[in-house]
């Protein structure tokens, strides 16, 4: 969790719902029934070299599954990711998304960045170097139990909450909402 005061690794997401008066997250909310979502569709187009990074949104379906075998069609990342997603599913209503939004950190070190994609991978020495530029920090500040790249993309979620409380966010989505009034969209 990135705020004004530092970033943190949080366990919980009840907790931070309970802590913060707005909530960026990873992780994606409203999942389809069928077929990609249009945000995630548009957004792996606007990353273009970064598009990889967009994994589709997994059916609710799937969300049992505990075998990537049973779970058809879904990536090994995005497997990995099922417990979570059913964690931030369970939680968020319509009536959150008010305050609740998908973040994709890729999205947001573009809008740092220009606007542009960032040229390298985030693993890298040069990925790493140009997302402390777009964030105007010097190092990836240190955080207990969170690898860097993870932190520098907390910090990116954090940019994108700030320009949604300004009132200068993007989103990327068609309006459509899935089948528990969810509205599937990605704000940057």
């Amino acid at each position: 969790m990135a705020t004004d005061d530092g970033v943190e690794v949080v366990p919980a997401l009840d907790d931070v719902l309970v802590q913060c008066d707005a909530v960026g997250i990873d992780i994606p909310i409203g999942l389809p029934d069928a077929g990609p979502r249009a945000c995630d569709v548009e957004a792996r187009r606007r990353l273009g070299p970064r598009r990889s990074s967009v994994f589709p949104a997994p059916r609710r379906a799937l969300l049992p599954c505990r075998d990537w075998a049973a779970a058809s069609g879904v990536s090994r990342q995005a497997f990995n990711l099922l417990p979570k997603i059913a964690e931030v599913d369970a939680l968020v209503m319509p009536a959150l998304q008010n305050r609740v939004l998908e973040v994709h950190p890729e999205l947001a070190f573009a809008a740092l960045h220009g606007s542009r994609p960032m040229a390298h991978p985030k693993r890298t020495a040069l990925g790493r170097a140009e997302r402390l530029t777009a964030l105007a920090l010097d190092d990836v500040p240190r955080v207990p139990g969170a690898a860097p790249d993870d932190v520098l993309d907390a910090l990116a979620v954090l940019a994108s909450m700030r320009r949604w409380a300004a009132g200068r966010a993007e989103h990327l989505g068609d309006g459509a909402v899935d089948a528990r009034g969810l509205r599937m969209e990605i704000w940057f």
